[in-house]
């Protein structure tokens, strides 16, 4: 009876380590996607190409136009609304297309995410193959992705009234969301792939700090994106002929979000804030820390700061070259990628040493 009682404890831990695998590997390459799909929304903003679709269709919207009378008929759609009538007036059917294909990618892709997520969670599920504890976060998920979509329409739509530029709350909103999405993916796949502990209560004080650190700097990314406030001061270290630019909150608290000086201001500041918090906590972990996972966090997190702050240096001063500009939005997920894997390491070790 022992030796069959262990032989069914231990293939029910060998079907545990396989379920475990299958949802991990579903997990990441689902995180791989949405980053893809941030680079791709970046893109799509730098291009100027979001407004070239002017409806919502969340079915037949999968389908492009295909014959020229279709084109002509979305292109004469388009010339009804301001990005037309205000700034692209007199683009010809060729430039139309190339606008539209950013955005058509775009959307073509986040239904498709859609899909790689809901359909394995539903075969998962019902195979039970989840574990219980970790299938409320993934329904979580999948209503933040829905509530996605709609808050992607509902940016578009802030540029299709009386001016042809999105909301930039709207936009930082809706990559907000994108992130968060990303951030507790990635997370879920650090659990799963590790028996599912240690959970976010683990998390150390200056884990949290950091990764809400990053996290802000990113939003704050947005707020740039939103007023092409990257633009303004094509100079660095100083903003023009001073470190702090003329007209700095000259427009009281709201410039926080509105002001361009503001705005480009203090992304410049907070990012200056979180590489030094990036560079102390990493370079501490380096020196006193034992356990070989969080001293690769640590390294990984000093490397994708390195390469950030030369990407927000390089988009500065090429003027938001696009190649440049586009790469700096995903080195920021990057970093908080490598900042994720540090803390779970950093929890995981304290677990392990607390047992």
């Amino acid at each position: 009876m022992n030796a069959l009682g262990g032989s069914t404890m231990a293939t029910a831990t060998m079907d545990a380590q396989d379920n475990a695998r299958w949802i991990a590997g579903w997990l990441a390459v689902c995180a791989i996607t949405i980053l893809g799909m941030i680079l791709l929304g970046g893109v799509t903003r730098l291009t100027e190409s979001g407004l070239s679709m002017v409806d919502w269709r969340p079915i037949m919207g999968v389908i492009p136009p295909l014959t020229e009378s279709q084109w002509l008929e979305t292109f004469a759609t388009y010339q009804q609304y301001p990005e037309y009538q205000k700034i692209n007036q007199g683009m010809d059917l060729t430039g139309f297309k190339q606008i539209f294909l950013f955005e058509y990618l775009h959307r073509v892709l986040g239904r498709l995410i859609g899909l790689m997520y809901f359909v394995p969670l539903v075969v998962f599920a019902l195979r039970k193959m989840i574990a219980p504890q970790l299938l409320p976060t993934l329904i979580l998920l999948l209503m933040m992705g829905a509530a996605q979509g709609l808050l992607g329409w509902y940016m578009v739509k802030s540029g299709l009234v009386d001016r042809p530029s999105v909301s930039q709350y709207r936009l930082t909103a809706h990559l907000g969301v994108a992130v968060a999405i990303y951030a507790l993916m990635t997370w879920l796949v650090l659990r799963v792939s590790t028996g599912l502990p240690p959970a976010l209560k683990q998390v150390s004080l200056g884990g949290w700090v950091l990764v809400l650190g990053v996290y802000t700097l990113i939003l704050s990314g947005g707020f740039m994106a939103g007023t092409d406030a990257g633009f303004a001061y094509p100079t660095w270290p100083m903003m023009g002929e001073t470190f702090v630019p003329m007209g700095y909150y000259a427009e009281g608290w709201q410039a926080t979000f509105e002001g361009v000086a503001t705005i480009h201001f203090n992304h410049r500041m907070l990012a200056y804030v979180v590489a030094l918090l990036v560079l102390f906590l990493g370079v501490q972990s380096l020196r006193a820390s034992g356990d070989a996972r969080v001293r690769r966090g640590a390294g990984l997190m000093l490397l994708a700061l390195s390469f950030q702050l030369v990407l927000g240096i390089g988009t500065v001063l090429t003027q938001v070259s696009i190649p440049v500009a586009a790469t700096h939005q995903v080195g920021a997920v990057l970093l908080l990628t490598a900042v994720l894997y540090w803390i779970h390491a950093q929890a995981d070790q304290k677990l392990v040493l607390s047992v």
